[in-house]
C-alpha cells in the first residue's frame, strides 16, 4: 500500500488552508483519504478497499498496466508539442477517427472535456458567423467562464447571476419527469419543436443561432436518454438557421452505453452531429480531450487567420496513453462488458423497483445508469434526503456512489469499465438492505405521527 505524506486530519487540516473553500469533496463531513486504486477498486491509507461505482474517468480500471507502461515508456523517450513532427498524434487521430463517422475527420488535441467544450464553441461561432448558443435545462458542459454561461446546472446556482443574451435554454429531454413524458404521442417531436421554438424567438430578436450544445446522455442533469429521433429533428431546426450540433461525449463516450461506442450514435445512423467532444474516460485519468468535426468546419476555423495551438494537447505521451486505452478497450472487449454487465445492473435494478416504493425509475445504457427515488409514483416528489441517505449508507459498506440531478435524487451508477456482475449483486444487495431499512423508518414516522393526531383529536 502506498504510503502517506500526512496523517489524514493533516491531509485535512492542508487542504483547508491552502484549497480553495470551493473546491468540495465527497463525504465532507468524514471524507475519504484515497492512497491506491486498481481496476474498479480504490485502497485508503488504511488498507480498506472500497468499490467505485463513481468513476467514468478511469475508464478501463485505475491503473490499468497497459496504459501505464504506455505512458512511462514514452516519458523515458520524449514529451514535446505538437509543432513537432511526431508519429503518435497521426497514428492516434487516425485510430479515433475510425470510431467514428467518415465525416468527422478533423481533430483538435486539448486537455480537459472544459477546453474541448470551448473551442467547440469557438468552432460553431467562426463557422456559422453567428453568436447565439442553445443548450438544455440542467446541462453542465465545464468550468470556463464561456461554459458556465451554457450551463443551467451551474448558472442557476448562483443567486445574483443573469443568464446570458446570447444563451438559450431548451427543455431537457427527459420522459420520465419532463415536460413531454413517455405516455406522450411523439415526445421526441415535442421536444424538438420546443428548440425550433427557441430559434424562432431569437430569429425575431435580429439574433442568428451558432450551435445547439448536448451531452448525448444528460449526466450532471440526472442520467437522461433523450427519446429516439430527437437529436435528428433538433439539427434540422439547428442547420436550417445556419447553426451546428455540438455533441459532448465527455462523460459518456468510448463504448460506456455498450451497444455503440459513442452515445449519439443512440439515436440512429441517420444522426451524426457537426462536432463531437470527448474527455474524462479519453485518457483514464491523464489530462487529454479532444474535438472532433467536419473538413468544412476546420476550413472556416482557419480562415479566421488566427493560428490555433495548444501546448499540451496532443503531446506524444497524451497521445500514446489515448492509443494503450483504445488497445484496452478492444482487447479486453470492455465495451461487450458494459452491454452485459449493464443489463444485467438494469434488470437486477428493475426488481427492487417492483419491491420498493422509493424507486420512481429506472434508466440507462450500458453501464451509465440512474436510478431516481421519489417519494409518490404520482406526484414524482423528489426523494433527495434519501438518496444522500442511500450514498452514505453505501459508503459506511465500503461503496462509492453518486446522486445527481437538479434535485440530486438520482443515484448514478458510472463505474470503471471492468465493473462485473458480481460487482452489481453486491451493489444492489447493499441498496435493497438499505431501502428496506429506510422504509421502516418512514413507516414509524407516519405512524407515531398518526397516533400524535389522533391524541389531539382525542
Amino acid at each position: 500500500m502506498s504510503a502517506e505524506k500526512f496523517e489524514k486530519s493533516k491531509t485535512i487540516e492542508l487542504r483547508k488552508k491552502h484549497v480553495g473553500p470551493s473546491c468540495k469533496i465527497f463525504f465532507s463531513h468524514d471524507p475519504i483519504k484515497i492512497v491506491q486504486a486498481k481496476g474498479q477498486y480504490m485502497y485508503d491509507e488504511k488498507g480498506q478497499c472500497y468499490l467505485d461505482c463513481i468513476n467514468n474517468v478511469a475508464h478501463v480500471g485505475h491503473c490499468h498496466p497497459d496504459v501505464v507502461k504506455a505512458a512511462a515508456q514514452q516519458m523515458e523517450l520524449l514529451n514535446t508539442n505538437s509543432r513537432f513532427l511526431h508519429d503518435n498524434l497521426v497514428f492516434y487521430a487516425q485510430r479515433l477517427q475510425a470510431t467514428l463517422p467518415e465525416k468527422l475527420s478533423v481533430c483538435y488535441f486539448v486537455n480537459s472535456g472544459s477546453e474541448a467544450n470551448d473551442l467547440a464553441l469557438r468552432l460553431a461561432r467562426q463557422y456559422s458567423g453567428h453568436k447565439d448558443i442553445i443548450t438544455l435545462e440542467n446541462a453542465y458542459h465545464g468550468h470556463v467562464s464561456s461554459l458556465i454561461d451554457i450551463s443551467p446546472y451551474k448558472f442557476h446556482q448562483l443567486s445574483d447571476a443573469e443568464q446570458n443574451q446570447f444563451v438559450h435554454v431548451a427543455p431537457s429531454p427527459d420522459v420520465y419527469r419532463g415536460k413531454y413524458r413517455a405516455d406522450y404521442s411523439d415526445p421526441a417531436t415535442a421536444y424538438a419543436n420546443e428548440v425550433k421554438a427557441i430559434i424562432d424567438t431569437v430569429h425575431k430578436k435580429g439574433g442568428k443561432i451558432a450551435a445547439f450544445i448536448a451531452e448525448s446522455l444528460q449526466s450532471c442533469g440526472g442520467q437522461v436518454i433523450p427519446p429516439v429521433g430527437y437529436f435528428q429533428q433538433v439539427a434540422k431546426h439547428v442547420h436550417k438557421a445556419g447553426g451546428l450540433f455540438i455533441a459532448d461525449e465527455v462523460q459518456v463516450g468510448f463504448g460506456r452505453v455498450g451497444t455503440n461506442f459513442w452515445a449519439f450514435q443512440l439515436q440512429g445512423e441517420d444522426f451524426v452531429p457537426d462536432i463531437v467532444t470527448m474527455g474524462k474516460p479519453i485518457g483514464n485519468g491523464h489530462p487529454m480531450s479532444c474535438v472532433v468535426t467536419t473538413r468544412e468546419v476546420a476550413e472556416a476555423f482557419m480562415s479566421s487567420g488566427m493560428e490555433y495551438f495548444n501546448t499540451f494537447g496532443g503531446n506524444p505521451v497524451s497521445c500514446a496513453i489515448g492509443l494503450a486505452v483504445l488497445d484496452v478497450i478492444v482487447k479486453e472487449d470492455l465495451q461487450g462488458n458494459a452491454l452485459r454487465v449493464g443489463q444485467y445492473l438494469t434488470n437486477l435494478l428493475e426488481k427492487q423497483k417492483e419491491k420498493h416504493p422509493l424507486i420512481g425509475d429506472i434508466r440507462g445504457c450500458g453501464l451509465f445508469v440512474g436510478v431516481e427515488l421519489v417519494k409518490d409514483r404520482l406526484k414524482l416528489t423528489p426523494a433527495t434526503a434519501e438518496a444522500q441517505e442511500v450514498i452514505y449508507k453505501l459508503k459506511e459498506q465500503h461503496i462509492l456512489l453518486s446522486a445527481d440531478g437538479p434535485h440530486r435524487n438520482v443515484l448514478k451508477f458510472k463505474p470503471p469499465m471492468c465493473f462485473t456482475m458480481e460487482d452489481a449483486d453486491l451493489v444492489v444487495e447493499k441498496i435493497d438492505l438499505i431501502l428496506t431499512g429506510l422504509y421502516h423508518i418512514i413507516a414509524g414516522t407516519v405512524l407515531i405521527a398518526q397516533m400524535n393526531e389522533a391524541t389531539c383529536l382525542v
